[in-house]
């Protein structure tokens, strides 16, 4: 009997620790815990009122960079999608890496694993689809500003047939940088690839598997029907599939920013709602920002529009404060799905990276 009650413990161990076919993270750019429960605050009229409030699995990363406490975009990413830290401004390249002169040791990314592995993959964007969060998970730059080089990344893969699914702003600041250096135009370079160039979603045929959409704006399409879109191609491979989402939630201006942080919060919730299975949902944030709640009372507005802004570009509210800056305290990391039962306690930023990888098994 003894025997018998070991093996059906040992069979169900081996079930609960089933591995995910997708992972799915969504990174809040600037995303810091204060911004979160601002924007709960703003968008529900009460605290921990976002859907990333209620994922079962929750810890706190360290942000620091290999040489700073306060981290930029390309090497936070950097960290999360290739469990290695790097320099600020230097794009899944290794700490040998100096930004804009010499390149360093290039680190290979989860999106390059799947590729690797027969998965498909997807990038989606609120911000320039070149820029370091975006580009961390597909190139390897010295230079965050190196749109030219990023872009060359995208179209010449080192593993697989490179992204498969990319949505994203950002058309001109790209063109404008590939002319400045004397190299074909997003438009003719898509066409010598051999890959359509899409202007919409409602352009992207209905049975295709793979697009990429770069438009001038974040304007000209909605972050959820995109990440919709692009899980419904993704999941034609019954391999499965590794999406990155990225949302924009600076609060540079503090109402734009939380209103962008409760529409990827919306989106995340989209997603967990088509009970996709087999699927980790993770969140987390690549650096946080000096935004706090220094006051306010219930039922008051939380912000007091232009009257709080200062000649400096600091906000300076009855409830909200804000100086236009990065900051280097920890960022929750929140999941669900096969592996979240991994997030928990304080980690480093390269952890998340360990998680997603051990979820695919």
């Amino acid at each position: 009997m003894l025997r018998i009650a070991l093996l059906s413990l040992c069979l169900a161990l081996t079930a609960s620790a089933k591995n995910a076919k997708n992972v799915i993270l969504f990174l809040g750019d600037a995303g810091g815990i204060a911004t979160l429960n601002a924007a709960s605050l703003l968008g529900h009229g009460e605290p921990q009122k976002l859907y990333i409030q209620s994922m079962p699995h929750i810890g706190l990363s360290d942000t620091s960079t290999a040489s700073n406490w306060v981290s930029d975009s390309a090497a936070g990413m950097t960290a999360i999608v290739t469990g290695q830290k790097t320099h600020n401004g230097v794009i899944s390249q290794g700490p040998d890496a100096v930004r804009g002169k010499s390149d360093g040791a290039t680190l290979k990314t989860i999106l390059e694993y799947a590729e690797e592995k027969g998965l498909s993959t997807g990038v989606i964007t609120n911000m320039t689809f070149t820029d370091a969060t975006p580009a961390a998970t597909y190139a390897h730059a010295n230079n965050r500003r190196d749109f030219a080089r990023i872009f060359h990344d995208l179209l010449n893969p080192s593993y697989g047939d490179g992204v498969d699914v990319l949505i994203g702003p950002g058309r001109s600041a790209v063109d404008k940088d590939l002319a400045e250096k004397n190299q074909p135009s997003i438009a003719a370079a898509m066409q010598q690839a051999q890959r359509p160039l899409y202007e919409s979603l409602e352009a992207i045929p209905t049975d295709a598997r793979r697009a990429i959409m770069i438009v001038e704006n974040r304007d000209q399409f909605s972050l959820k029907d995109a990440v919709d879109r692009a899980i419904t191609m993704l999941s034609k491979n019954r391999k499965g599939f590794f999406l990155m989402v990225e949302g924009d939630m600076h609060t540079s201006k503090v109402e734009d920013g939380l209103r962008r942080a409760l529409l990827l919060d919306d989106t995340i919730r989209a997603t967990a709602n088509r009970g996709l299975k087999n699927t980790l949902i993770l969140f987390t944030a690549d650096h946080s920002f000096d935004l706090r709640i220094a006051g306010g009372e219930h039922g008051k507005p939380l912000l007091d529009g232009e009257e709080g802004y200062q000649k400096d570009g600091s906000y300076r509210g009855k409830a909200i404060r804000m100086e236009d800056d990065h900051t280097g305290e920890e960022v929750v990391v929140a999941a669900q799905g096969p592996g979240s039962e991994r997030v928990h306690g304080y980690m480093p930023n390269t952890q998340i990276f360990n998680i997603m990888m051990q979820a695919f098994g």
